[in-house]
């Protein structure tokens, strides 16, 4: 039996849609909700309670729940596979309200290390896109390497990225990942057109969040939806 822990991104909402997706499909599925903050350690996931009742464990999440389960899938041997929705090749950090940075995440107590965000950087449009900002805390930070998600660790990954992700830019991100995986088995679904969030058959989009550019259009999103979709099923039947 495989089980599957689905982990929404910033918006806080579990992907219900998407879980009873999975589930009519027959796969067991979690879709817990977290508390989007800093320091969120990576063992209050459930995959203990996966673990205990399936032989083949797959992490799939969105955005900072891409993060997340491509760190799982890098940090937990129990993972099989991680499926990334608009994925990050970096850890991120978090700013918290008196302006100072800590990482999104810890394992066995030790936070992780991150990417801070550049301060001297401006949004230019309204609603906001966030893509110059990570790319351009990258560049300014020269410890970034030490930040890099070690992808090269996971037995498997497929990566779905919109061309015009307006979050941040998940296509660089995902040719980033495979390039460090080498010949590990990895799939890229790309959409040109679409952004941040794909819509996988039978979903509507989701709308929670706060105010951002995300990028994409309906029919460009559907569009990379459906071809994820196959993609997914395929990874899920082993």
């Amino acid at each position: 039996m495989t089980g599957v822990l689905l982990l929404h991104g910033s918006s806080g909402a579990p992907d219900v849609q998407r879980a009873r997706l999975l589930e009519a499909e027959g796969y067991d599925v979690l879709a817990p909700r977290w508390t989007v903050t800093h320091e969120v350690p990576l063992e209050s996931f459930p995959l203990d309670e996966l673990a205990a009742r399936n032989d083949r464990l797959v992490v799939m999440g969105s955005s900072w729940g891409a993060e997340a389960s491509l760190l799982l899938g890098a940090l937990d041997e129990r993972v099989d596979a991680v499926v990334a929705f608009a994925p990050s090749a970096y850890v991120w950090g978090r700013v918290l309200e008196d302006g100072s940075q800590r990482s999104a995440w810890t394992w066995q107590g030790e936070p992780l290390p991150f990417v801070p965000f550049d301060k001297a950087w401006k949004a230019e449009d309204d609603p906001p896109s966030y893509t110059g900002l990570y790319r351009q805390s990258v560049q300014v930070f020269g410890d970034a390497e030490q930040a890099l998600i070690p992808v090269e660790r996971i037995r498997e990954v497929l990566l779905i990225a919109g061309g015009d992700d307006k979050v941040w830019p998940s296509v660089e991100f995902a040719d980033e990942i495979a390039r460090r995986r080498g010949e590990r088995r990895t799939r890229i679904v790309v959409g040109p057109e679409a952004g941040h969030r794909p819509v996988l058959p039978g979903e509507e989009p989701k709308s929670a969040g706060q105010r951002m550019a995300r990028g994409g259009t309906d029919e460009a999103d559907r569009e990379l939806g459906a071809r994820a979709w196959d993609e997914i099923r395929n990874l899920l039947a082993g």
